[in-house]
């Protein structure tokens, strides 16, 4: 069994990228979970890295359809 010390769990609707890096890097949480919003849209994690200023990387199964896009 996993056992997560923590003083208080929150739940918050978190939808923008921004939103979940202030959380992170402001020290009020030290992971964020994300469930409801990755199944509205499966590729979050891409645009998130796009918005926050990171290159996406995209998953290696994918990389030959990114590769024949960009030519």
């Amino acid at each position: 069994m996993l056992v997560i010390p923590s003083r208080a769990f929150g739940v918050v609707y978190i939808t923008e990228p921004q939103h979940s890096n202030e959380i992170i890097t402001g020290g009020d949480a030290d992971l964020v979970f994300l469930a409801r919003e990755l199944l509205r849209q499966p590729y979050w994690t891409l645009r998130a890295q796009q918005e926050l200023g990171a290159e996406p990387s995209w998953p290696t199964q994918y990389g030959y359809a990114v590769r024949r896009r960009a030519k």
